[in-house]
């Protein structure tokens, strides 16, 4: 999990919900009798209603399936932006909303009532959101269906390209793309017609990585990617069959198709954008992003509140940064002081190895302090490596991927060493805290070890949840015995000031009328951003209303609980048991999380000190 979220990945997301068909009401009858029903009982009953959901689920959405590794579904692309698949799912959610909650809540403990909680506030939050049409929206410069596609046909995505199988799986499903790319152009146009369109600033980005994509041969498109890349293993007549299908599916189909969007985007759609970049000028638009603030933080904290939390934060992180600049006898202003610690020879390392070496160092540091502040860590191993040469361009400056199910692959942590000048001595104690120990490696992988919880909570994540605490964990740096040196507790400030500044911009362009100028100036006056960078990050925060709330409220909170936590338990709390209760079930949505954490606090506890909760102890077997 890299920062930020990929453009990809925030796409499968998007199309991946809701995942759901309609499969009939429960009976009354049924409802009554599961309803008296003892909590073991009742537990196990929702244990199997899960189950089918998430079968069902991937029937209707077959690139939730691909995205998870199940193939059963790679020759199948519905069409996803229709009407008629939108009355679907909405029937599907309505339905097993009822089915659920006819079971109840009533008797259920521990991850039974995690999972009921969940499923029914998400399904509830799903249904909520059917008022907003953001179907009208299907493209962007920050995703869209048109780089989904050449990604997974590409070779280089969740689409597998090992056998046979595969390659006609691939073609069979690329022909639905056309039916696709057909229906957002008519979803555009109804958009037209309700004033539901994209900023000019976004879509005039659209037009070029369409140009990127279009080619008259199919052995210049991306798509050709697989036929360049046969496996050794397949037979000349297998070659010569696909290579010819594959350059009929591309000349033929896709390269049409695409260019039939972009020929919409120029004369049809560019003309129609509008100037205004948030979403508070369009049709209900306050109300619109009002609710994916609270989807994306999981909180029913308005724009304005996290407006003026984000205010609060920068100007506190301000005179953190202050006593920094005084500490070590800077002289010059806030902006003059960003600029040094940008510049100064000091804080570049030489080399990869010593890069290395120094991360390496960081590992054995913190791990030294880890039981001083944890109890439950996960099974899985964990390795530091560079990042692979051939995409360390375009990398994130640290990224984590979670251990294999198997236990073959640790859990990764890759550091960037491409351009060494850019990789500053103060941001590795931060960046490690964050994607590595004890932030996404710990939270990822010890939820990954839950092979108990249902398909829909494993397989789940809440972004609040899961950025919160990697920005939380960055905040254990002194207590881990990081952070000693003034520049490197700079470092951490540095990363805390940018996600403050998210929820100040975010919110001022989608509720306050702020300009996309705005944003920008903004950005440049606080922080240590370039102006290419803080233009690309305003233009993402158009894109994508509200995502970038999430950081800094998931931070928020957990801090928040734990200082609750402490308040009202006094010498009983325990850091490496509330710690244990914070990650033992998983990614939960931030008022879940509230409400188990004063669960923990409520419970009965002896004198010699805090119960040791008996699900921490069978974490792993997610019981």
């Amino acid at each position: 999990m890299s920062r930020p979220l990929p453009a990809l990945l925030t796409l499968a997301i998007a199309l991946a919900l809701p995942a759901a068909i309609h499969v009939g009401e429960a009976s009354a009858a049924e409802s009554t009798a599961v309803a008296a029903s003892p909590a073991s009982s009742k537990a196990t009953q929702l244990n199997q209603l899960y189950t089918q959901y998430w079968e069902e689920s991937l029937k209707l959405n077959p690139l939730r399936a691909t995205f998870q590794g199940d193939p059963r579904y790679n020759d199948q692309l519905p069409n996803f932006l229709s009407a008629e698949y939108r009355e679907k799912s909405r029937r599907f959610t309505e339905d097993w909303l009822k089915k659920v909650e006819a079971v109840g809540a009533e008797g259920l403990e521990g991850q039974d009532l995690l999972s009921y909680q969940i499923f029914v506030r998400d399904a509830k939050n799903e249904l909520e959101g059917e008022r907003f049409p953001g179907w009208m929206q299907p493209v962007n410069q920050f995703y869209n269906i048109a780089s989904t596609v050449v990604q997974l046909g590409s070779g280089t995505g969740a689409q597998p390209f090992k056998t046979v199988q595969d390659y006609d799986n691939w073609n069979k499903r690329a022909t639905r793309i056309p039916v696709l790319f057909d229906q957002a152009i008519a979803n555009m146009r109804e958009g037209m017609k309700a004033g539901v369109v994209q900023p000019r600033a976004l879509m005039d980005k659209v037009v070029p990585q369409l140009d990127a994509l279009i080619k008259p041969k199919a052995e210049d498109t991306l798509f050709w990617g697989p036929v360049k890349n046969f496996p050794a293993s397949f037979s000349d007549a297998d070659k010569q069959r696909l290579a010819a299908d594959y350059r009929k599916l591309i000349e033929g189909e896709l390269m049409p198709a695409y260019a039939k969007l972009r020929e919409f985007i120029i004369k049809e759609y560019l003309p129609k954008t509008r100037v205004s970049a948030g979403m508070d000028a369009l049709p209900d638009g306050a109300a619109w992003y009002a609710y994916n603030a609270r989807q994306s933080t999981t909180t029913d904290l308005s724009p304005a509140q996290i407006h003026q939390i984000g205010l609060n934060e920068v100007a506190r992180i301000h005179g953190l940064i202050g006593e920094v600049m005084k500490e070590t006898k800077f002289q010059g202003s806030l902006q003059d002081f960003f600029k040094f610690m940008q510049t100064d020879p000091r804080f570049s390392f030489k080399t990869e190895e010593e890069l290395l070496i120094h991360y390496r160092g960081l590992e054995d540091k913190i791990n030294a302090k880890v039981p001083e502040q944890f109890s439950l860590v996960p099974k899985a191993p964990f390795e530091i490596r560079p990042v692979e040469a051939f995409r360390a361009k375009s990398a994130a400056g640290g990224s984590y991927m979670r251990p294999s199910e198997d236990g073959k692959r640790p859990g990764i942590f890759y550091v960037n060493t491409y351009d060494l000048p850019t990789r500053k001595t103060w941001d590795a104690e931060d960046l490690y805290l964050h994607e590595a120990i004890p932030g996404h490696h710990f939270q990822l992988a010890l939820q990954q070890e839950l092979t108990g919880l249902p398909m829909f909570r494993r397989f789940g994540s809440e972004i609040a949840f899961s950025e919160g605490w990697g920005l939380y964990a960055e905040s254990l740096g002194k207590d881990l015995g990081v952070y000693q040196d003034p520049y490197n507790y700079f470092g951490y400030l540095q990363n805390e000031l940018w996600r403050a500044i998210r929820l100040v911009v975010d919110t001022g362009l989608h509720s306050k009328g702020w300009t996309r100028e705005q944003v920008i100036a903004y950005m440049l006056a606080n922080s240590a951003e370039s102006e290419t960078q803080a233009t690309a990050e305003a233009e993402r925060y158009m894109a994508i209303p509200g995502q970038a709330l999430a950081y800094k409220v998931g931070e928020l909170k957990i801090k928040e609980v734990r200082a609750k936590a402490e308040r009202e338990l006094g010498d009983k709390f325990d850091i490496r048991e509330f710690h244990a209760e914070v990650l033992k079930d998983g990614s939960v949505p931030l008022d879940i999380l509230e409400e188990k954490i004063d669960r923990w606090i409520a419970a009965p506890r002896d004198s010699t000190g805090p119960r040791r909760d008996e699900a921490v102890a069978t974490a792993g077997n997610g019981e």
